[in-house]
């Protein structure tokens, strides 16, 4: 009986607050996709492109974003790709259980996706730039400027995924 009674008390709550509600579950999908693309990057970075590691990439661009070998751009299209279509279904599916075209979703979320990967790197650069021309490093430094710069896109990631790209059709009365 006190399970019904706490499985009301939840629905309540996420009832009353199904804003907060909604980007907790935005955290936990990215937080889950994250998890899996990272198992996916490290298998396939140690495994299957590991002979290609050595093999150099020369493209501003992709240098900008931490990408410097063959093998490390293969593992990281791969990975990247994977974790970010994890995230699409499940805040499609389940945190904003969106109704809207799904191909017009998908080119929207690919936009704000390159957008994202572009200002990572870009941001990542800078910071790590400012850090070390003021001595900031070492493990403690690296490990904020990566949390930093992991923050960041939540500026626009989830505005973006709550209000553009996974809506739901508006009702006629």
């Amino acid at each position: 009986m006190s399970n019904d009674k706490n499985k009301n008390a939840f629905k309540k709550w996420t009832d009353k607050h199904a804003e907060i509600w909604k980007f907790i579950k935005f955290m936990i999908a990215g937080g889950g996709s994250s998890v899996v693309e990272l198992v996916v990057h490290m298998i396939l970075l140690n495994t299957v492109f590991s002979s290609l590691t050595s093999e150099p990439v020369t493209s501003g661009a992709l240098n900008m974003i931490g990408i410097s070998s063959k093998g490390y751009l293969y593992t990281y299209l791969i990975s990247t790709t994977v974790g970010y279509a994890i995230a699409f279904i499940l805040n499609r599916k389940i945190t904003f259980k969106a109704d809207v075209n799904p191909t017009l979703s998908m080119i929207l979320y690919a936009v704000m996706v390159v957008f994202t990967i572009f200002a990572n790197g870009w941001i990542g650069s800078a910071m790590t730039t400012f850090a070390q021309a003021h001595n900031l490093t070492g493990n403690v430094w690296d490990l904020l400027i990566k949390l930093i710069g992991m923050a960041i896109p939540f500026v626009w990631t989830y505005p973006c995924n709550r209000f553009i790209i996974h809506r739901k059709k508006k009702t006629t009365v």
